[in-house]
Order: C-alpha cells, then structure tokens, then sequence
C-alpha cells in the first residue's frame, strides 16, 4: 500500500504526514490492519526498539473535584461510587509506589483530582515528590495537578519533578461540549508552562467520546505543534454515573487504528496506551505494543485495570522487553540537551489528569480483581461479541487510599 510505505519513510525521517494521509488511516479497512500494525511498528521499532516503559499512578486524592469533565468519575455530580478521599500523606504515597516499582515501573504518576493545585498543595506534593525520590533510587516521578498558575512548574521542578502531565483531551473544536468549567486554552497554556520550567511536557487524548476522525486527528496535530516527550492515548471508559456512560463505541480494531496514526503523526516520542486498554483492545492489547512503547502497569485512578503480572506476562509473551532504569526512553535527538533522565527538552525528566489523571484521564479496568489473565472473568468470557463490555469496568477498591495491596 503506497499510503503505508510513505508514511513509514516519512515516520523515520520525523516528516509530519498530511492531513489526508492521517485521515485515510483511520479509514484503512479491517482487512488492511495488520498492514497498518506492522508499517506503524517499523517506526516504532525505529526509534525505541523492542523495550515497553512502565508507569504506575498513584492517586493522592480522589474524588470531590469541582469541574464537570463529562468523560471523569470524579467530576463535579458524578453519582459513581468511586473511593473518595483527600490528600495522601508523603509516606502513604511513597508506599503506595513502592508497589508499582517492585513489579518494574519506571515512573511513578502523583495524581490529584481537581481544578489545579493551590500553593500550599504544591508544597505538600513537592514534600511527597522528595520522599519518593529518597527511598526509591532512579525513579521518574510525574506530577498531575491540573491546571498550574505562574511559578508552579518550577517549585514541583525544584523539588524533583520529572514530568508534568496535562492532557488536551479532545479537539479544540469539540472542546466544550466536553467541559465547560474550564477551556481548551487553559489546557495548552499549562502544557506550555511545564515546558517552559523545563520540566518533560507530557501530553495525550480520550478516544471514543463520539468524536469524529477529524476531531482526532486536529488533536493530535495540535499534539504535535506542543511537542511533548510523551502522548497517552487513552480509551474513554464508560462508566455509570458520568454523562458519557452510554458511549460505547470503540472496537479493538478502530483502537489499533487510532494507535497507528498517533505514531506516525509523532514517530519519535513516547506513545503511552493508557486509560481503556483493557476494555477496549482486550485480547488484541500485545498487538498494540507494536504501536505504543509506554503502558501503565496495574490500576488506574478509580477503575481496576489488568494485573500486573498480567501485563508483564503480556509484554514477554508479545517478544518486547522491559525498559530498564538504566535506559534512557527517548532517542538521542531529544536527549542531547536534556542532560539525562528520559529526555525532557531543556531540563532532565522523562514526560508521562484530567481532573483526574497522568494520561489516564480518570481510569480503565477489566476487573481483574485476583488473579492474573487479561481481562479474565468467566462473565467476560462468556459476553456477546459486538455488545458493551461493561463487565469489564470495576471501580478501585484497593491500592492507594485503601488498606489492601494494589492490583500491581
């Protein structure tokens, strides 16, 4: 397919596609599909090999946020019945990362709903960034805030920062059907304000909020245009309690496309799969490492996601490996002036809310709730083809904010 072998030789000189190449992506049949994997995969494999990053999330506090982000469990009127509850102390946060570490997360992601922190919040979070730092030697940590003031990103740098994550979600378009406590502009400006402090910018989208191809695709160019180190691409969960709760309409294979043209659109940076994986791509989820070279490991911020030792069977069975915290995530171009870490652009740092989440807008799950497997309860084994896989979503119960072990 000409369309595939343009945008691989373009993907490897860094060459934005056009538009219409994007476009025409999104619209490949099912039965060009795994023409699509592998030509997305060669850039891929290009500038980040075969290695997997892994993030883990910690939720510092959950729930009672005041914005009304129509895709968020924790949003302002969400009647779902997620955990609820105020801010982590250093150490509870610190343990609650330790988790994650231990099973071979690189970054851990702070998480803490609402609108954008207060001063005194970013003192209480750069006290929590320095605890991690200390007991956990070579860890990445990403803050997620919401939206910053002036002079924030440089205390949370200041204090160890890596990262800051702020997702623009949706087009700029579709923007305010969305959310309308707060705007899109706001979103780019924190973006850039993480930049700007030199903190590693970390930017994505939700996918599957009824959205059209081109509303994706003017998302991720803007994507592009900001130039973060690392794009999460995350699955829009459906759940119960939040306006968007009937929006099921992603397919494995529409996932698999949108994952394809985020790489091609940005060849060389991080690609995350986030929030949804489990739900959306479900068994195709080792087809969708040939796209993306970042995944969160275990739960999410309200939904239960994959078990962990599921995810890292996942990853050696699909042939990838690991990143190491030894490695350095980006490819040289972007590191040469970073100084170390992962590759910010002018400081070190790596680059992983929502009102809710460090490019899991606010949480996935297949309730895999014991056990390993994907996705594997005998009620999702045995659920219509074609029908909403709401037997996949379950809220947290454990981890962070709880006194029981995460699912990590």
């Amino acid at each position: 397919m000409d369309l595939l072998n343009t945008l691989v030789d373009k993907g490897l000189r860094r060459e934005l596609p056009t538009r219409e190449e994007a476009l025409a992506v999104l619209a490949t049949s099912d039965d060009d599909l795994l023409d699509v994997v592998a030509a997305a995969g060669k850039v891929r494999r290009h500038w980040f090999g075969r290695r997997v990053k892994l993030n883990y999330l910690v939720n510092l506090k959950s729930g009672l946020c005041p914005e009304d982000c129509s895709y968020c469990s924790q949003r302002l009127g969400s009647t779902t019945g997620i955990l609820k509850y105020t801010w982590l102390k250093p150490d509870q946060a610190s343990q609650a990362a330790a988790a994650g570490l231990a099973g071979g997360a690189k970054r851990v992601c702070l998480v803490a709903s609402g609108r954008g922190p207060t001063d005194r919040d970013v003192d209480r979070v750069s006290e929590t960034i320095r605890t991690i730092k200390d007991q956990n030697e070579g860890v990445e940590v990403c803050a997620c805030l919401g939206l910053l003031s002036d002079g924030q990103a440089e205390r949370l740098r200041d204090a160890g920062a890596d990262a800051y994550n702020h997702n623009l979600n949706t087009s700029e378009g579709t923007y305010g059907d969305i959310t309308t406590t707060h705007t899109y502009a706001d979103r780019v400006d924190t973006v850039q304000k993480a930049h700007g402090a030199g903190l590693s910018a970390c930017s994505g989208l939700i996918a599957g909020m009824g959205e059209s191809d081109e509303d994706l695709v003017d998302v991720v160019y803007s994507l592009r245009e900001l130039d973060p180190d690392s794009v999460p691409v995350n699955f829009l969960i459906p759940v119960e309690g939040t306006p968007l709760a009937k929006e099921w309409n992603l397919t494995p294979q529409r996932c698999l496309r949108i994952l394809a043209m985020v790489r091609f659109v940005c060849p060389d940076v991080e690609v995350r799969i986030a929030g949804g994986r489990e739900v959306h791509l479900r068994t195709m989820q080792p087809l969708a490492l040939n796209l993306a070279n970042s995944i969160f490991l275990g739960d999410y911020l309200t939904t239960e996601g994959q078990a962990g030792k599921a995810d890292l069977e996942m990853i050696a069975d699909a042939g990838f490996v690991v990143e190491g915290t030894d490695q350095v995530t980006l490819p040289e171009h972007r590191t040469e002036t970073a100084g170390g870490g992962c590759g910010s652009h002018e400081a070190a740092g790596c680059g992983s809310h929502d009102s809710a989440g460090c490019g899991s807008y606010e949480g996935a799950g297949c309730g895999s709730h014991e056990g390993g497997g994907v996705c594997g309860t005998p009620a999702a084994a045995a659920a219509p083809a074609g029908e909403p896989r709401t037997d996949l979503v379950a809220v947290r119960r454990r981890g962070a904010g709880t006194d029981l072990a995460p699912n990590a």
